[in-house]
């Protein structure tokens, strides 16, 4: 409808499908529920039926009658054994124990030899019922929890109990969760996509719905089972972070009314609710914004035909500014996927400028190879640093000066690339063609990523790097005619990285020494890279577009890469 329809009515319906849209996705996560439910009670029933059937079958052998209440009948034998009738008694601690003792020492004291192994089946018997019954008691209250307010409105309060119904199902699962084998411990994406394929459709649903915030932050999954993990967990977070913002009172007064010439002076009440909740009213807020930046790129999805995003990583309270890995597209079907990593003072709250970068770069590189998939994927899981210059939020040194964030994210940024690839081939049996690019300090931190192994990407790009902590493409591992920079002429950054040392030797990529494929840009400032210009994308955005499409021969350079 965005692609295609505009206007009042247009815009109504968008309304009304959306909240549609919001009622599916919690009946679709509550019957999650249920189903995983129904399984694990069928397989607690499964097994205490083996056991019953196999006591049956033992006792008809020994031509054994075996009673509608579960009692065993056996025929006369022996030296004037008579023939009578046994009840059974399941295991139920030290009465139980006692009370078969007792049975058993008259069975063993009666001549007639049936009664003892009338006794052992109808033990059998009733262990077996006794199981069945405690399964039952264990999941009829569990599935009489799975009912929502008799209503059309999915609220705050539904979300919430849909968290308390998971945490139900897999308290009540965990036998049947537990046969399910492991995932890899160490957490390698080949591996965990190995491992997934290998699990049923049963089990598969299962895990994502009892464990959703698990599978959403697990490297090598498929990119649908991620997003519709991650998307649960997105609804459930901010359910419960609404509930609670709404539970802080609000800000009183601040300052008292003691006249103009007066200093001012703080209410007792403000700074009771200052010492109480003014730090977690400001870390919900801040976290509910984001959850508005993703839900609003949800919402854009077919506007000038932006395919379907797939939220791959969300965690508000991750590192020091959150968590946010969007794709534009499915990465594990696309003929092109690009990651991009954004640089400094990116949070969740801004984050919304990161995807519209990545959001653009889709655009046009779809536009430039209309017949092949394009996915570009604002990848946000490191701690972006706070400050660019002095005494800025308290630092007298800014962190930006420091490759630390870049150290410490580095090994998150290799782990998710790897996990896009093996997600990528086990999807295609293909590799696919792969980009990885960064604006400013973002770079920074795929310089870091490359340190140890050659980074599982054919193409790497910079965009006003300050520096990769390295002085060549062969210094990362790369072929230097597949790695790409730029930085326009005013942009201050690249400069400055030279002068604190994030450029190995003070070199950057964009210098002519650094030995990639430099190339020309037609925008001003540090964030213009992927300005439009009288309605056409720029030079500089499209140069970007056509490394990520592996159109070579249309990228203008400044500067091509030394052998």
């Amino acid at each position: 409808m965005q692609a295609a329809l505009e206007g009042e009515a247009a815009s109504a319906a968008l309304t009304q499908l959306r909240k549609l849209g919001q009622n599916f996705h919690y009946i679709q996560v509550e019957c999650g529920l249920a189903s995983t439910a129904l399984n694990a009670m069928a397989s607690d029933f499964r097994e205490a039926k083996t056991k019953l059937d196999s006591a049956v079958a033992d006792a008809h052998e020994q031509k054994l009658t075996v009673n509608a209440d579960g009692s065993v009948s056996y025929p006369a034998g022996g030296e004037k054994g008579e023939g009578g009738k046994v009840s059974g008694i399941a295991d139920a601690g030290d009465s139980s124990d006692t009370a078969k003792s007792v049975a058993r020492q008259a069975a063993n004291f009666d001549p007639n030899p049936h009664h003892a192994r009338a006794l052992e089946c109808a033990n059998r018997i009733a262990q077996a019922l006794q199981e069945a019954t405690e399964a039952d008691e264990l999941w009829a209250p569990k599935l009489r929890s799975l009912k929502a307010d008799d209503d059309l409105t999915v609220s705050a309060d539904d979300w919430v109990d849909a968290t308390k119904d998971t945490r139900g199902v897999r308290t009540g699962a965990k036998d049947y969760l537990d046969a399910i084998k492991d995932r890899p411990k160490n957490g390698d994406p080949k591996l965990t996509a190995t491992w997934w394929k290998g699990l049923s459709k049963d089990q598969q649903n299962a895990l994502i719905a009892v464990d959703p915030a698990g599978l959403g932050k697990t490297d090598g999954l498929p990119a649908e089972v991620r997003d519709e993990a991650n998307r649960t967990v997105l609804s459930e977070a901010r359910a419960q972070y609404q509930t609670e913002r709404d539970a802080i009172p609000a800000e009183p007064t601040k300052f008292k009314n003691l006249g103009p010439k007066v200093e001012a002076v703080y209410t007792d009440e403000w700074l009771a609710w200052h010492h109480k909740h003014e730090d977690r009213a400001k870390q919900l807020d801040k976290a509910l914004a984001g959850m508005d930046n993703i839900e609003r790129r949800f919402e854009r999805t077919g506007t000038n035909n932006l395919p379907e995003a797939y939220l791959l990583g969300f965690d508000p309270f991750a590192n020091s500014d959150g968590k946010v890995i969007i794709a534009n597209g499915n990465p594990d079907t696309a003929d092109h996927t690009a990651t991009y990593v954004p640089g400094s003072l990116t949070d969740q709250t801004n984050i919304e400028d990161e995807l519209d970068k990545s959001e653009r770069l889709w655009r046009e590189s779809s536009t430039l190879r209309p017949k092949d998939s394009v996915s570009t994927i604002t990848w946000f899981d490191y701690n972006s640093p706070r400050s660019v210059q002095p005494m800025i939020e308290h630092d007298v040194l800014p962190e930006a000066m420091s490759d630390k964030q870049a150290t410490e994210g580095a090994p998150r940024l290799r782990h998710f690339l790897d996990g896009n690839a093996a997600a990528h081939e086990t999807a295609t049996g293909e590799k696919g063609h792969s980009t990885l690019m960064g604006h400013s300090y973002g770079t920074t931190v795929m310089g870091d990523a490359a340190k140890v192994d050659p980074l599982p990407v054919d193409d790497v790009m910079t965009v006003a790097s300050p520096g990769v902590q390295a002085q060549s493409p062969g210094d990362m591992g790369l072929d230097p005619k597949h790695f790409w920079a730029m930085a326009s002429p005013d942009d201050p950054v690249p400069g400055l990285g030279k002068s604190v040392g994030l450029g190995e030797d003070r070199i950057v990529p964009s210098d002519s020494e650094f030995g990639g494929n430099v190339m020309k840009t037609d925008t001003e400032g540090h964030g213009g890279y992927w300005d439009y210009k009288g309605g056409e994308a720029s030079d500089s955005l499209t140069n970007q577009a056509s490394v990520i499409v592996r159109e070579y021969d249309e990228v203008g350079l400044k500067q091509e890469a030394r052998e």
